[in-house]
């Protein structure tokens, strides 16, 4: 018999366990910050991850694009235990509670907590590509390989009609990504 209400969460979950030499500040990082300031891009990405998509893959694909190679999809274990216990946690919480009113310190503080989640996320993200370090691809052209990662990176095997749109402007802003130090 648990002395635990019916609805309080369950906190004995054990913590996760990162690999060790973990690098937060990793040049997937730096290219998702530099992407993130591109004209359209957060608010297409963000329209995706209100469909349902994660942006962690979407990042590595556009990333692999960017250095000519193929993104299969297929994600760490880690980064996606990562993504639904800690980075999912606290968006879940953020939006919870009210924009307006007595909660925007907190929202915002928990804000700023979700924004590390996330660069963890793609920390651990970025360690599985360096690991597993996709090979160059054999496809004809950027425009090619761009489309076939970002279609990879959809949680589901069909992409709808509402994230097709955004899947495009995503792509014409990674083919027009300038060249520099946050380019592959």
């Amino acid at each position: 018999m648990s002395l635990r209400p019916a609805n309080t969460p369950d906190l004995s979950t054990p913590p996760l366990e990162l690999p060790a030499g973990l690098e937060p500040e990793n040049p997937l990082w730096r290219f998702a910050l530099a992407l993130w300031k591109f004209p359209g891009v957060q608010d297409n990405c963000l329209a995706l991850q209100n469909q349902g998509w994660s942006l962690t893959p979407v990042l590595c694909a556009g990333w692999l694009a960017l250095s000519g190679r193929a993104f299969t999809g297929v994600e760490d274990a880690t980064v996606t235990e990562w993504r639904e216990r800690v980075t999912g946690a606290l968006r879940a919480a953020r939006k919870s509670l009210p924009a307006v009113g007595g909660c925007h310190q907190l929202r915002t503080g928990i804000a700023g907590l979700e924004l590390e989640a996330e660069q963890m996320e793609l920390a651990l993200a970025w360690r599985t590509l360096m690991t597993n370090n996709p090979e160059q691809s054999d496809m004809q052209g950027l425009d090619t390989l761009i489309r076939t990662n970002l279609a990879a990176a959809a949680p589901a095997s069909r992409i709808d009609d509402r994230a097709g749109p955004l899947l495009n402007a995503l792509g014409t802003a990674l083919a027009n990504f300038p060249k520099g130090d946050h380019q592959p």
